[in-house]
């Protein structure tokens, strides 16, 4: 089944989606993405001693204020008020990787899917902009919807956390 591009007109013209005769329902969303990088900045963080100061806590507050700022950043993004929206971490010390997550929740008529794809981002590109003077290697990935609930489009939840082609389909991907 094909569905149909929502974010153009009849004549192919790029436009804002119009939200008027949705419900306001209660809407949440959490994004993952990762970033791996060398001994040198893995003991930097952990030890506190990242010379432009704690890593984790700067990047925390520049992914909730980048996922506030969505709108601005990707053009036909609704302007949403939040209810709720945190960045959390999850350190793999002997993967040398850290997890993030942002999770959003609001009360509204459009999901928050794209407001929390970007406060994961950021909140990765602020540790790599912290820690590259020690690694410009880093690598940041696997950046994905994890959940989703709410709205028309009821709920979704990623199975796996890597996202894999199912060969009897063609290339489908399973989530």
């Amino acid at each position: 089944m094909e569905k149909d591009f929502t974010h153009f007109d009849s004549r192919g013209n790029a436009v804002m989606v119009d939200v008027s005769a949705k419900e306001i329902t209660t809407r949440t969303a959490e994004a993952r993405g990762s970033i791996s990088m060398n001994d040198v900045s893995m003991n930097a963080i952990l030890g506190g001693t990242a010379k432009k100061g704690d890593v984790l806590a700067v990047a925390r507050v520049a992914g909730i204020m980048a996922a506030k700022r969505c709108a601005e950043l990707i053009p036909l993004c609704h302007p949403l008020n939040f209810d709720e929206c945190t960045i959390d971490f999850s350190i793999d010390e002997k993967k040398r990787e850290i997890e993030a997550s942002c999770r959003v929740k609001l009360s509204g008529k459009t999901g928050a899917e794209m407001e929390a794809l970007t406060g994961v981002s950021v909140a990765l590109l602020t540790i790599y902009d912290m820690c590259k003077a020690m690694d410009r290697a880093m690598v940041i990935g696997n950046i994905r919807l994890w959940e989703k609930s709410g709205g028309k489009s009821g709920h979704f939840l990623r199975e796996n956390s890597v996202p894999q082609l199912d060969p009897g389909t063609g290339g489908t991907l399973l989530c």
